[in-house]
């Protein structure tokens, strides 16, 4: 007696709204987790850019620059800026929300900071 092989339509149905689902989810959130990824980049190339003696205005503004060429929405008021030991400094944490469907949001909180 020969066995049947294969997927049921139901099955496939299933998997089909599975994988939709996980690549809508994918589509939205990678692209706030790369300009997470942009921003800490941002900070700690400000950080070498400017010299231990730079003002806080000076951090912004250079950050600014960097965050001008990387196309950031991420403004500039959102830093926190502070020195430790000598050094400067600069970290950021924000929320980051994500509409799903109707009224059903992904929220994500970012945090960064330059210190090792």
């Amino acid at each position: 007696m020969k066995y049947q092989r294969g997927v049921a339509l139901s099955g496939l149905i299933f998997w089909g709204v599975v994988i939709t689902l996980v690549a809508v989810l994918g589509m939205k959130v990678v692209p706030t987790t790369v300009e997470y990824y942009k921003i800490l980049k941002d900070i700690k190339a400000t950080v070498a850019k400017v010299g231990p003696d730079a003002t806080v205005a000076d951090v912004r503004k250079t950050f600014d620059n960097f965050a001008n060429i990387d196309q950031l929405d991420f403004k500039p008021e959102q830093l926190d800026v502070s020195k430790e030991k000598g050094k400067i400094v600069v970290s950021f944490d924000y929320d980051k929300r994500i509409p799903l469907f109707s009224n059903v949001s992904l929220v994500i909180n970012y945090k960064g900071s330059t210190a090792e």
